[in-house]
């Protein structure tokens, strides 16, 4: 299959962009143009690396994050993506169930929405469902359209799955040792090539995995659960309040968020109000602005233990972040 034959070379410099970080936020902010938030889960000091190399009508990217995340967004507007979890300390876990192993995630037109493991490294390949379409329609490919408008594991056949597993690592390694191998535009080209040659062998196998209505059910009982603990309003609601409006025991609550998320609604609830105070506190440049009322906003009340709990989870204490917020202003 010769994709230079049907499609002409669109030439343009290529971009490599090395990101690293030691904080959530800032990680999130070295994307690019992904459309992407993330919240850190589990505790501990965060470290991450995005690396990303713009071929003229492709990403290849790799993530590598240390701590537990929850990512949710978009990837950019009409984007596809395939991704290839690469390692990690743990589950993924999305759509009601956990997606162990060495399996394929596409994201296709889709809302994105997962908790990554800790030690998770995430390799894979980006680009506009528009190109994937007409490439498609000019090779005489039909596409799977149950894949769109969701984020899935994908059953593909091996072969091709493996030659771009080694693309992949062949990239990574290129990068880390000649990254002037891709200022040339024919090399940029043929590596182009290569990888859209890979992806249209594995669509036309592609199959989503079907979790099953028990996981689907999990999953709407989480995303109620979830969307109640998001809501802003004058005050945080309780976990008991949760329950009882999402009609499950704290026991069964508990089950469904470990199957879909990989941790406990406590545990993710506080992790997410952490977050809240964490992005507040970075936010607030005036003197008016106290920790305690920051904390007390979204729900925590023993405010020793809050500390402590931030400072487990951050590696310092809010006083430092709000210290660095006012001095940055």
């Amino acid at each position: 299959m010769a994709l230079r034959a049907t499609l002409p070379i669109q030439d343009s410099a290529a971009g490599l962009l090395q990101a690293n970080s030691t904080d959530v936020d800032e990680h999130c902010a070295s994307l690019g143009r992904w459309r992407l938030s993330y919240d850190q889960i589990s505790a501990g000091a965060f470290r991450g690396s995005f690396t990303q190399l713009s071929l003229p009508r492709l990403e290849v990217f790799c993530e590598i994050t240390s701590q537990q995340v929850r990512q949710y967004g978009q990837l950019g507007a009409d984007s596809f993506g395939i991704g290839l979890p690469w390692h990690g300390d743990g589950e993924l876990s999305f759509n009601g169930t956990g997606a162990s192993g060495a399996r394929v995630l596409a994201s296709i037109d889709a809302e994105i929405d997962m908790c990554t493991p800790k030690a998770f490294e995430l390799r894979g390949v980006v680009a506009s469902t528009v190109l994937i379409a007409e490439l498609a329609a000019r090779l005489d490919i039909e596409l799977p359209r149950t894949a769109w408008h969701r984020l899935q594991v994908i059953e593909m056949a091996e072969a091709p799955v493996a030659r771009l597993r080694a693309h992949l690592a062949a990239i990574q390694a290129t990068i880390t040792t000649a990254p002037a191998t891709f200022n040339d535009p024919a090399a940029r080209q043929a590596l182009e090539d290569a990888l859209l040659v890979e992806i249209m062998d594995m669509l036309p196998t592609a199959r989503p995995s079907d979790p099953g209505r028990s996981a689907a059910a999990r999953k709407r009982t989480v995303d109620r659960a979830r969307e109640l603990m998001h809501s802003r309003g004058d005050r945080s609601l309780s976990l008991l309040e949760v329950c009882k409006a999402v009609g499950a025991s704290p026991r069964k609550l508990g089950y469904c968020f470990q199957e879909v998320l990989g941790t406990s609604p406590m545990h993710y609830w506080r992790a997410m109000r952490l977050n809240r105070v964490r992005r507040d506190l970075k936010g607030a440049g005036g003197n008016e602005t106290s920790v305690y009322d920051v904390a007390v906003q979204h729900g925590f009340w023993h405010f020793s233990q809050f500390s402590l709990d931030y400072k487990r989870h951050f590696g310092e204490l809010p006083s430092q972040t709000l210290r660095r917020a006012r001095c940055a202003a």
